[in-house]
């Protein structure tokens, strides 16, 4: 099977949209809740930034054949689990 050939479903690309906007509002939330601590807007903009980018590439259709690869989803998914923790437990 050639990957670079995989086309990404309409529930991939959600599920790339959900964790995208977890990612945005975990990092917003961050940023109201820890404010006045040092150094709370670079780790809410390191959480932030992941998100909004990820979003945007949703919407981009030229990255549909990336993000639809298994091992591009994978490592995605790693990454949002890992910010995700890193930011509740920061």
């Amino acid at each position: 099977m050639d990957m670079t050939k995989a086309t990404l479903s309409k529930y991939a690309l959600n599920n790339y949209r959900m964790a995208s906007y977890l990612l945005l509002a975990i990092g917003l939330i961050n940023l109201r809740y820890q404010t006045g601590k040092d150094g709370v807007l670079g780790n809410s903009l390191s959480v932030v930034i992941p998100g909004v980018a990820m979003l945007l590439s949703t919407f981009v259709k030229g990255a549909h054949n990336f993000l639809a690869r298994r091992e591009v989803m994978v490592l995605l998914a790693a990454l949002g689990a890992a910010l995700v923790v890193w930011a509740i437990t920061n």
